[in-house]
């Protein structure tokens, strides 16, 4: 079993009989799922998504892969294969696209359509390519053969790559529900197929790899729902993903069946619903869905709402209000469902809202204390009937953290997966298909690029760090005006300070302390600011310190006059 280290160096040039897999996200994180595929020259892309920032990530919206190891080459990328439509998958094709929107994009109907819609958000038009299951395709020197796998969204596919260095299988995220809502099954035939042709690499889901036997029916949680809705007095508010088009047409019909009205609440939500609505992906009664501005004229009890927010996210609708920052206010004998799975690093952040709204008197059912939600991805028990099926001459497992990761690539291995032919990569890890054998060969930059607003990559670790200490710790800015000449104080030092709970009228010993400092710097002739600011900042950073065990930020400013 392979696995990266740190001493990685950059990868040697790619052996004409090779074919290079190295993913930029993904890998270690749920989330940001990016992979790279280079032959003979050529780049193909598999998914381009987003992370969601954690709590220590502040102001963060998004976070992007990065592109830098492949932006003197984004002429050289024939396509980006997208296997569905989900954030984490789609969600940072415009900013990648914002680099060069001639790349081609290849999906389903409806994830073409969901990304087309964000696109046109950006004032991006790019050229598609709509595939299907059974279909193949040639992108460049990729020969590309579309699988239909059951996943959480409808239309998600694999792909398998053909080129003459091997064939490289890619699932995408995937489950194999034998009783799926809309009758598509994971095409178990097809990967069979591919077997007999061989499989010299899977690239394959692994979050679900530690959960022992199958996952249950996405069909099962019509029967939680209904008792929901058969219990509820006052309004049901059902917080899911904008794009879990499956878990919204059983709420649909669990709302139609106790003759409640439906309103999407939350723009993502209303676009996503109208798009697998129009393409016949939602099936919506008549007269079911109302606009969100029609619900003061119904009784509570006649009153559905849907949206965003099952993951904590603290802009979302849901989010807001638990925080009474919304115009839909939770009142005592609401029922808030969180119809959605509790990915790993957003547990607190559910919590808080969970806490939050039954403060407020919501009932909240969620995973922990009904059927509201099953899993999308393969559990331990499929993941082992799946690679019985593939057999795979080299694995390497994706879309987990390092336990799934670790945790899916042990099963390959109990299913005659050689173990040396077993790859546990991190993104940015470069693995060569060269001979039917993978192996790592180095590692190119593939680090967190944040957005904050309207900024890309501007936000670095330095400036989280920043914020971090600003959020816990405060700050404290010393004012102070020397002499240009001598170095002498003219006035202050005036200090202040802003959520260190210590009291501006506390600094009276330090401000002596700094004058005296500051005098004997200027009689052994230091005149520079910046020697000036950083002897400002150590003499108070050491007396906060000593004296009240804290690290606020220091902020001197010095003026010269």
């Amino acid at each position: 079993m392979s696995h990266p280290h740190p001493e990685l160096g950059a990868p040697p040039a790619l052996a004409p009989n090779a074919i290079r897999i190295t993913p930029l996200g993904g890998l270690g994180e749920i989330g940001r799922n990016m992979t790279l595929l280079e032959y003979a020259g050529r780049l193909l892309v598999i998914d381009c998504g987003v992370l969601f920032p954690e709590d220590e990530q502040p102001g963060i919206d998004l976070i992007l892969p990065d592109f830098s190891s492949i932006r003197d080459r984004l002429d050289k990328i024939d396509g980006i294969v997208l296997t569905h439509g989900h954030e984490d998958h789609i969600g940072a094709v415009p900013y990648l696209l914002r680099e060069n929107p001639d790349i081609p994009l290849i999906g389903s109907k409806l994830t073409l359509a969901l990304i087309e819609a964000k696109l046109a958000e950006h004032r991006i038009r790019p050229y598609v390519l709509e595939v299907a299951e059974g279909e193949k395709e040639q992108i460049g020197p990729f020969s590309c053969e579309f699988i239909a796998v059951n996943h959480s969204i409808p239309d998600a596919l694999a792909v398998a790559v053909r080129t003459p260095a091997g064939m490289v299988v890619a699932t995408g995220d995937f489950k194999m529900d034998q009783l799926p809502l809309d009758g598509r099954l994971t095409d178990l035939p097809a990967f069979a197929k591919l077997a007999e042709e061989g499989m010299d690499l899977l690239l394959v889901d692994s979050t679900n790899a530690e959960v022992p036997g199958f996952i249950p029916h996405e069909r099962d949680i019509s029967a939680a729902l209904r008792n929901v809705f058969a219990n509820a007095d006052k309004r049901i508010i059902v917080a899911s993903f904008a794009s879990h088009v499956h878990r919204i047409q059983q709420v649909l019909d669990a709302a139609h069946e106790y003759k409640r009205k439906v309103a999407f609440v939350g723009r993502s939500m209303v676009r996503n619903m109208g798009i697998a609505r129009d393409l016949g992906y939602l099936k919506v009664p008549g007269n079911l869905i109302v606009d969100v501005k029609q619900l003061d004229d119904l009784p509570d009890k006649e009153v559905v709402l849907v949206c965003t927010g099952s993951q904590g996210e603290p802009m979302a609708a849901l989010s807001r209000m638990a925080n009474r920052d919304h115009q839909i206010r939770i009142v005592e004998g609401d029922t808030v469902i969180l119809a959605s799975s509790l990915i790993p690093g957003n547990e607190t952040a559910i919590y808080r809202v969970i806490n939050g709204l039954t403060r407020w008197g919501a009932n909240v059912v969620h995973k922990g204390n009904a059927k509201v939600h099953v899993s999308g991805h393969a559990s331990a028990g499929e993941l082992l009937y799946f690679f019985n099926i593939c057999k795979p001459k080299n694995l390497m497992p994706v879309h987990g953290e390092w336990r799934h990761l670790r945790a899916c690539a042990d099963l390959a291995i109990k299913t005659g997966v050689p173990k040396n032919r077993t790859v546990i990569a991190e993104d940015g890890v470069v693995v060569d298909l060269e001979n039917g054998v993978a192996k790592i060969v180095g590692k190119v930059q593939a680090g967190y690029v944040y957005v904050d607003g309207s900024s890309v990559g501007d936000v670095t670790e330095s400036s989280l760090k920043d914020r971090r200490i600003l959020g816990e710790e405060g700050f404290i800015s010393v004012f102070v005006v020397v002499d240009s000449s001598s170095g002498k104080i003219v006035s202050g030092p005036t200090i202040q300070a802003r959520g260190s709970g210590i009291d501006d009228g506390a600094f009276g010993p330090v401000v002596q302390k700094l004058e005296e400092a500051l005098r004997k710097s200027a009689d052994n002739g230091v005149l520079d600011v910046r020697q000036v600011q950083q002897l400002v900042r150590r003499i108070i950073g050491k007396w906060v310190a000593d004296n009240y065990r804290r690290r606020p930020m220091i902020l001197p400013v010095v003026v010269e006059v």
